[in-house]
């Protein structure tokens, strides 16, 4: 994949957890309202070890999916080297 496209990937990502981020910010003086009038609590955040196991599992999928690439881009290398097409192995 491109430089490019990673790069703009990479800022797209960015941008969209800017705007979950902007919107839950805006949002919350109305949840506050709306629990009060229902009489609902707040949930509670969560744990530390939520927030890692989170962090990991977004991690390990992120590796995986760069292995995949990389995978890819060795046998597309390596049907270039050899004369044949990738898709034929």
């Amino acid at each position: 994949m491109s430089k490019h496209f990673e790069d703009a990937r990479y800022y797209l990502g960015r941008a969209a957890e800017h705007a979950t981020a902007g919107i839950k910010e805006e949002l919350e003086p109305i949840e506050a309202r709306v629990r009060d009038l229902v009489g609902k609590e707040e949930e509670p955040e969560p744990s530390r070890i939520d927030a890692i196991r989170d962090d990991l599992r977004e991690l390990e999928e992120r590796a995986e999916g760069e292995a995949r690439e990389a995978v890819v881009s060795a046998r597309e290398k390596l049907a270039d080297y050899r004369g044949t097409d990738a898709d034929e192995e």
